[in-house]
């Protein structure tokens, strides 16, 4: 099997990238939008000011942090689909613990609480990763199932244990928890915008996973079970362990990207703290070729595609619908380009089968 160059990667990418908003363009002259006025505002919206810029770096920050979880386990043969409710588990856990020691000093609170949503996320992560080691459970079923389990989880403590006792002094029962101290909040990067020093962090947290699968024994471990869990397992790496701990890492980015998003924006938990961010990690590791430092780029593009969604709504009026439509069209031609990537000649083979034959030529010398 070939190997694609870097530069036809990007362009079978972007070909994906255009092919989708192509289609989004029909969409858009159905309901009687302009496709040009649409796009521009999708696509140049997001870089057009600061607010603009600073918004699309605020939604990059998680998809960071869980593309670089999700590029751990595929990278270690896992596939974990189950960001979404690990980012959950991680953002409950990490709430609760800011909401129970309010009094600690901002330099003990605000480690310790995105450690307890890193290892939440990691113990949620952890369950598929051993079922999937020791008892060969599908991996993408289980994080399914766990995903929906988090949601109710999560809504029920909102709704219940946890939820802000001004909610229920007021009679109003919104499903949230009180306000964190503001000791454990991440501070702010830029006055008067909403970005904070999350994204330093996830910056800095991709370097460290870059160095961790290339760098380390361990990493390399990791990457050869990926590659060939029974090769390894006959060098004598104990293969088991290897996929338990990817999903362990991969469950604890997503449980911290759920933690930083309360710190860094809500400060306080609120139902539908995920965003979706869980399922778009996926693509953004995959638009980044499962490389902790291409999943940069990757993550700011799609960071700006989500800002530019909503600008594109407001500028042309369309449903929301259509919009979230384009948006899986993006996703789902981004994540089926990945075959042409990774099979070089089936482009090939699909353009042969409908090449049309040769027509047979008559014998003239055949038999009267």
């Amino acid at each position: 099997m070939g190997k694609q160059s870097p530069g036809m990667k990007l362009l079978v990418l972007t070909g994906a990238v255009v092919g989708a908003l192509l289609i989004g363009a029909l969409l858009l002259l159905m309901a009687g939008a302009n496709p040009l006025v649409a796009y521009k505002a999708m696509l140049l919206g997001p870089f057009s000011s600061r607010y603009g810029i600073t918004e699309t770096l605020v939604k990059t920050t998680p998809l960071i942090l869980v593309a670089l979880g999700i590029v751990i386990a595929f990278r270690s043969g896992t596939l974990n689909i189950g960001a979404e409710g690990q980012m959950m588990i991680g953002a409950l856990a990490g709430s609760a613990f800011a909401l129970a020691f309010p009094s600690l000093p901002g330099i003990i609170l605000l480690p310790a609480t995105l450690l307890v949503s890193f290892a939440a996320g990691a113990l949620w992560g952890g369950i598929p990763g051993w079922l999937k080691a020791y008892l060969n459970v599908n991996e993408i079923l289980s994080t399914i199932m766990l995903n929906a389990i988090a949601a109710q989880f999560v809504t029920y403590m909102l709704r219940g244990p946890l939820i802000d006792p001004k909610e229920v002094s007021y009679g109003t029962g919104f499903p949230q928890t009180a306000q964190i101290a503001k000791a454990a909040w991440l501070p702010r990067l830029l006055p008067r915008t909403r970005l904070h020093w999350g994204i330093i962090l996830a910056l800095v947290l991709a370097g460290l996973v870059y160095i961790f699968l290339w760098r380390t024994s361990l990493g390399y471990k990791m990457r050869t079970v990926g590659a060939q869990k029974e090769a390894s397992r006959y060098g004598g790496v104990r293969v088991e362990r290897m996929m338990v701990l990817a999903m362990l890492l991969s469950g604890g980015f997503a449980g911290l990207a759920g933690m930083v998003e309360v710190l860094g924006i809500h400060h306080r938990l609120m139902d539908g703290i995920s965003g979706g961010y869980g399922f778009s990690g996926i693509v953004v590791a995959l638009f980044g070729q499962l490389h902790p430092l291409g999943v940069i780029p990757a993550a700011i593009l799609f960071g700006a595609l989500m800002l530019g969604a909503d600008m594109m709504q407001r500028a042309v009026s369309v449903p929301a619908a259509i919009v979230f439509t384009i948006q899986g069209l993006v996703v789902l031609f981004v994540v089926g380009s990945d075959i042409f990537i990774r099979r070089p000649g089936f482009a090939a083979r699909i353009f042969k089968r409908f090449k049309t034959p040769p027509r047979p030529v008559p014998d003239e010398g055949g038999a009267q």
